[in-house]
């Protein structure tokens, strides 16, 4: 059997200058590297500590109207290290989506729905070897 690594996830976005500020703002993640052809823009951002995964945003250039998520409970989740004030920070955004106090946890909405759940660091999954 061959191994696998995770390599990136893709959203598409609508508006890829309003989830890469977003992106920014909300999570501070960079812009790296882009790609750009007659129909689509592809723009990838990873975080300050080099991890090794990598978020794909991708724009069709020819849409027109935005996308529905719809109902859908997937999401990204990402763990932060001073947790308070990513969780003020998200509140001055007004994009805090829903709250799991009990868990210690929340979630966040980028421009297009997608959900986003911030972690502490010391927060587990029970997963992690």
């Amino acid at each position: 059997m061959p191994h696998f690594k995770f390599d990136h996830s893709n959203l598409t976005v609508f508006d890829i200058d309003r989830s890469l500020k977003f992106y920014e703002e909300a999570l501070g993640l960079t812009e790296f590297a882009r790609l750009e052809t007659k129909s689509y823009i592809f723009v990838y951002m990873g975080d300050s500590y080099r991890s090794d995964h990598v978020l794909e945003l991708q724009q069709l250039k020819n849409r027109n109207i935005p996308y529905n998520v719809g109902d859908s409970l997937s999401h990204l989740a990402f763990m932060v290290d001073d947790f308070n004030a990513a969780y003020q920070k998200h509140k001055q955004m007004n994009c805090i989506f829903k709250e799991h106090k009990i868990a210690g946890l929340y979630w966040i909405k980028d421009p297009d729905g997608y959900l986003i759940e911030i972690v502490p660091k010391d927060w587990g999954t029970g997963f992690r070897y």
